[in-house]
C-alpha cells in the first residue's frame, strides 16, 4: 500500500501543490518583514490568523493558476504517468508558480509606494511607459537586488522540492476498474477545486474577493497580508478604477454636497439603544400601509405587522435602495456607502477604512451586534462586519440548533428572531444590533407546519413575506416585554427590491424602491414623510437624532432635515438621480431622461427637452456626487480622521 501510495499521481499533485502553499507562506512572511513599519501593534495572536486566514486565498490563487496542471494530472488515462508527459507539464508547473512567486516578490518593494496589492490595473498604468524593459531591469538587478535573489531562493527550492516527489505507472489488473475509480477520483478533485476556487462549499457562499479578507483582521491595511498578489490581480480582472473628477473647485463641491458630517453639539449625546432589522428582499409594493392608492385603494399587501408598526412610526414613504443585491443593501444601510455600478464589498477600494453606525457607537461605549441566520461567513458579511467595526458576530453557528435550519439559507426567521431578542436581552445597555432576515428568499418556502397558512398572492415570494411578517410581530412581541425595549430605536428597511407585479413598481425607480421606518416605543417618532430619501440615510439620520457629537463621514444625508436632498442609484454603468418630484437618467454624463414620478408613475413622459433648467440643477448635485464618491474611494478617505 505504500509502495502504491509513493508514486500514486494523485497523491504527487497534492504534495506539489504544498510546495506553493509552502512559498506563497514564506512570501507572506517576507511580505510583512519588509513592510513592518506599515503594519504597527501587530501581536501574534493576529499574526497567526492572519497567516491561517491567508491559507484560504492562497489555495484559491494556487488553484487558478495551476488549473492546467492539475487537469494534466488527473485525466484518468495511463499516459499521464509517462516520462515525456511528466517532464512537459513539470515545465508548466514551473512557469505559471514562477509567475505567481514574481507577483508575491514584486509586492514586497512596491506595497510602500501604494500601500495596496497590486491589481489587475496595473497592466492598464504601465502599458505606455516606452522605458519600461529599463526600469524592470533596474528594478531587479540594482535597486532591490535582494528581493530577486530571495526570489531565485524560492525557485531553487520549488524545482529541488519538486523533483524529490516521484510519480510512477500503477499495475491495472483491471481496466474497467481503472478507468471508472480514476473518472470518480477526478471528478470528486474537480468538485474540490471549484469549492478552492470559490472558497467554500456552501450554497450561500459567494465567490470570495478582496474584501473577505476583512473576516481575518483587525485593521483594513492588515488585508494586505492576508491576501496574495495573484488573487489580487485575478480577483479585479473585472473591477475598474475610478477616476477623479474636477467638475468643481473644493469650496463650491462642499456647498453643494458634503459626505463629511460636523455635529450638532447645541444638545447632549442622547445614548439610546439602536436596533437595526434588514429585511430579505422586502419590496415596498408588498406592504400593503405603503401603497394606499394601489388597486384602487382595494390593496391590503402581505405584511399586516408592519402596517400596524407603521401606523404608530415615522415612515418614509419614498424610500429607495441604493443597490438590487444584499451584499450592496448592507453596506448601505449601516455604513452609507451605496452600490454605484457595483458592489462596494466586491469592488476595487473594497479594503479601504470605513466607518458604520455601530463601528462609531462601539467607540463610544455601545455593545455592538450583528446576526444572520446562515452559514457563517455566508456572502461574506462576517468580513464586512469586522471591517465595520461591529464586535460580535452571531450566525447558524452560534444558534447552535439544526433542527430550524431551512435546508438552503439558514434558520427560519422565526426562531432566529426569537433567538435575538433574548441574547439582546443579555448585552449590557446602551447596544446597537442589527439583524438581516432571510427566510423570504428563492426557493420560497415557509417550514411545513405553515403551509396554507399565509395568502399566496399572485407572486411565489408573498407567502414568505407573510411569514417573516409573522416572525416579526413575535419579535416585538418578546422584545416589548424586555427592560431595554423603551430606551431603544428600531429601524427597519429592506437589503433591496425584488421582482414587482404592479406596473409602477417595475420601473427604473420602482425597481428600487424599499421601505424604511422608524419606531420609537417612547413615542417621539411619528408621522410620515413624503421626500425623496435612500438608504445611506439611515446611517446620518440616527446618528444626528442620537446628537452624536463628533465629525463622521457618510454618503446619505439626515432624513430629518427638510433640506432637498436626492437619491441616488445605478443601472448598468448609468446614473439615476432623484431630486424633489423628479428623477433623470444620465448616461456617458449626458443627461438622457427626466421624468416627473409622482405625476407620470409608469415614467413615459420624457421631460428633458422641456426643462432645461431643472435638468440643469440635477446635474448639478449628480456631478457633485460623482466627485466626492470617486475622491473619497480613491483617496481612502472614508472616515474622518480623529485630533
Amino acid at each position: 500500500m505504500l509502495k502504491y501510495l509513493k508514486g500514486n499521481v494523485y497523491i504527487a499533485l497534492m504534495l506539489r501543490l504544498l510546495i506553493i502553499f509552502l512559498l506563497y507562506t514564506i512570501s507572506r512572511a517576507l511580505f510583512l518583514l519588509f513592510n513592518l513599519s506599515n503594519f504597527p501593534g501587530l501581536h501574534f495572536e493576529e499574526l497567526v490568523r492572519i497567516f491561517l486566514g491567508g491559507l484560504k486565498f492562497d489555495l484559491s490563487a494556487i488553484l487558478y493558476l495551476n488549473l492546467l496542471f492539475i487537469l494534466s494530472q488527473i485525466l484518468p488515462f495511463p499516459f499521464v504517468y509517462s516520462r515525456n508527459y511528466q517532464k512537459t507539464f513539470k515545465w508548466v508547473f514551473f512557469v505559471t508558480n514562477a509567475i505567481g512567486l514574481a507577483a508575491n516578490a514584486g509586492d514586497i518593494v512596491y506595497y510602500p509606494f501604494t500601500l495596496k496589492r497590486t491589481t489587475f490595473s496595473a497592466f492598464a498604468q504601465f502599458s505606455n511607459e516606452e522605458n519600461l524593459g529599463s526600469l524592470f531591469i533596474k528594478f531587479i538587478f540594482i535597486d532591490y537586488w535582494y528581493i530577486t535573489l530571495l526570489y531565485i531562493a524560492m525557485l531553487a527550492l520549488m524545482v529541488w522540492l519538486y523533483k524529490r516527489i516521484k510519480t510512477q505507472k500503477p499495475n491495472i489488473p483491471s481496466k474497467i476498474l481503472y478507468y471508472s475509480s480514476s473518472v470518480g477520483i477526478m471528478l470528486l478533485l474537480a468538485w474540490f477545486c471549484v469549492a478552492g476556487l470559490r472558497g467554500g462549499f456552501r450554497h450561500s457562499t459567494r465567490p470570495i474577493t478582496v474584501s473577505n479578507a476583512g473576516e481575518f483582521v483587525k485593521d483594513p491595511a492588515q488585508i494586505n497580508i492576508v491576501i496574495n498578489t495573484p488573487f489580487s490581480v485575478i480577483r479585479t480582472i473585472s473591477t475598474k478604477p475610478l477616476k477623479k473628477r474636477d467638475y468643481f473647485n473644493q469650496a463650491t463641491l462642499d456647498s453643494i454636497y458634503n459626505p463629511v458630517k460636523l455635529p450638532d453639539t447645541s444638545q447632549a449625546f442622547n445614548k439610546k439603544n439602536v436596533v437595526v432589522l434588514v429585511l430579505e428582499s422586502f419590496s415596498r409594493e408588498y406592504i400593503g400601509a405603503f401603497n394606499p392608492t394601489l388597486e384602487g385603494g382595494k390593496y391590503k399587501g402581505y405584511a399586516p405587522f408592519l402596517d400596524s408598526l407603521k401606523s404608530v412610526s415615522l415612515s418614509f414613504n419614498n424610500a429607495y435602495a441604493n443597490g438590487r443585491k444584499s451584499i450592496e443593501g448592507l453596506p448601505s444601510v449601516i455604513a452609507s456607502i451605496p452600490g454605484i455600478n457595483e458592489p462596494f464589498v466586491l469592488g476595487y477600494y473594497s479594503g479601504n477604512r470605513i466607518n458604520s453606525l455601530g463601528g462609531l457607537l462601539g467607540k463610544e461605549g455601545y455593545h455592538t451586534s450583528f446576526f444572520h441566520g446562515a452559514p457563517n461567513g455566508s456572502m461574506g458579511f462576517s468580513s464586512f462586519i469586522n471591517m465595520a467595526g461591529i464586535k460580535h458576530y452571531y450566525g447558524k453557528t452560534e444558534y447552535n440548533n439544526d433542527a430550524d435550519f431551512d435546508g438552503i439559507w439558514g434558520i427560519w426567521d422565526e426562531p432566529f428572531l426569537q433567538f435575538w431578542a433574548n441574547k439582546m436581552n443579555t448585552f449590557p445597555q446602551p447596544f446597537f444590533s442589527n439583524v438581516f432576515t432571510l427566510s423570504s428568499h428563492h426557493p420560497f418556502k415557509v417550514p411545513e407546519k405553515y403551509e396554507g397558512k399565509f395568502p399566496k398572492g399572485t407572486l411565489p415570494i408573498h407567502q414568505n413575506i407573510g411569514y417573516s411578517d409573522m416572525a416579526l410581530r413575535k419579535f416585538f412581541q418578546t422584545a416589548s416585554k424586555m427592560p431595554w425595549y423603551k430606551n431603544t430605536i428600531f429601524v427597519l428597511t429592506a437589503d433591496h427590491s425584488t421582482v414587482a407585479w404592479h406596473d409602477e413598481y417595475k420601473t427604473s425607480i420602482g425597481a428600487y424602491a424599499v421601505p424604511i421606518i422608524i419606531f420609537d416605543p417612547s413615542g417621539e417618532l411619528k408621522g410620515q414623510i413624503d421626500a425623496p430619501v435612500q438608504q445611506i440615510d439611515i446611517f446620518p439620520t440616527i446618528m444626528n437624532y442620537l446628537h452624536y457629537p463628533k465629525p463622521y463621514f457618510a454618503f446619505g444625508n439626515d432624513m430629518l432635515n427638510p433640506k432637498e436632498h436626492f437619491v441616488i442609484n445605478t443601472i448598468d454603468g448609468d446614473y439615476q438621480i432623484m431630486v424633489g418630484d423628479y428623477v433623470m437618467l444620465s448616461r456617458d454624463g449626458k443627461a438622457i431622461k427626466l421624468y416627473n414620478y409622482r405625476e407620470d408613475i409608469l415614467l413615459k413622459n420624457n421631460l428633458l427637452k422641456q426643462e432645461p433648467l431643472l435638468v440643469a440643477k440635477m446635474e448639478r448635485y449628480l456631478k457633485a456626487f460623482i466627485q466626492q464618491y470617486n475622491a473619497h474611494m480613491i483617496d481612502n478617505s472614508l472616515t474622518v480622521k480623529r485630533r
